[in-house]
């Protein structure tokens, strides 16, 4: 399976997310999660940060990444590692390709004109909100 990250960026206050905006497809002109392709000889940790930095300047001194889950696509063959993480102050954010926006949680995330995945999207970060809320019993929410 090709193995692909994804990685969810909170502000110091879980108010906000970090999206880029695509440049090419899937999903060119919609918001998504930045991330990339684990490259053979790197552990997944490595991409994460490795992609982390390349699409937006944020290093290891400014967030500490969680892997939190993997969504595995058997027919299109692709393994989708989701990490989390929280800034640790404010940051100024260097665009690779894609441009980067911080959007607020709310209901707009529901959009699937504007946002890709599918409802992909609000379904990881509600999860990573109730994981963090209530720790690692699930049946809590």
């Amino acid at each position: 399976m090709r193995k692909l990250n994804l990685i969810v960026v909170f502000d110091k206050d879980l108010n906000k997310v970090l999206f880029c905006i695509r440049a090419k497809e899937p999903y060119k002109g919609m918001y998504n999660f930045v991330g990339g392709k684990v490259q053979e000889g790197e552990t997944n940790d490595e991409a994460a940060y490795r992609e982390l930095f390349e699409e937006t300047g944020i290093s290891k001194k400014d967030i500490k990444l969680e892997h939190f889950m993997d969504l595995n696509y058997f027919k299109y063959g692709n393994n989708l590692q989701v990490y989390y993480g929280i800034l640790k102050h404010d940051v100024i954010l260097v665009e690779e390709k894609n441009k980067l926006e911080w959007v607020t949680i709310n209901d707009e995330l529901l959009n699937i004109k504007k946002f890709a995945g599918n409802y992909n999207i609000p379904h990881i970060i509600t999860q990573i909100k109730v994981y963090l809320k209530n720790g690692v019993e699930i049946d809590k929410y």
